[in-house]
């Protein structure tokens, strides 16, 4: 199975998630040590950039790589009690959770 990496939508994301912050271009290409414009193209999905520049990315926005290459948020937590509660539900408890927490994040402030 081949997955493509849609740059544009990357790209996307990654502009929507400076604008959360209510950061210029001009100040993440900054603390990128990037140009405005090169990162202008990653945003706009026009050019590719290193797996050291994604990184760079994810740590500066507070992302995940999933979220930006996948449009999806895998969390790991390290979260032992969340870990032993889940671990005693059913399949089916863990749907209603999972049907729950899909339901509260978009309500709960970033």
């Amino acid at each position: 199975m081949q997955n493509e990496i849609n740059y544009v939508k990357v790209g996307t994301r990654i502009r929507i998630e400076r604008e959360k912050f209510d950061m210029t271009r001009e100040k993440l290409s900054e603390l990128l040590n990037l140009s405005p414009y090169f990162l202008g193209q990653i945003e706009r999905g026009e050019r590719r950039m290193s797996i050291n520049t994604l990184i760079n990315i994810t740590e500066c926005l507070h992302v995940s790589i999933d979220y930006l290459i996948f449009e999806q948020l895998n969390v790991n937590t390290n979260n032992d009690e969340l870990h032993s509660l889940i671990d005693k539900c059913s399949e089916k408890e863990i749907k209603v959770i999972e049907s729950l927490i899909k339901l509260l994040i978009p309500h709960l402030a970033r």
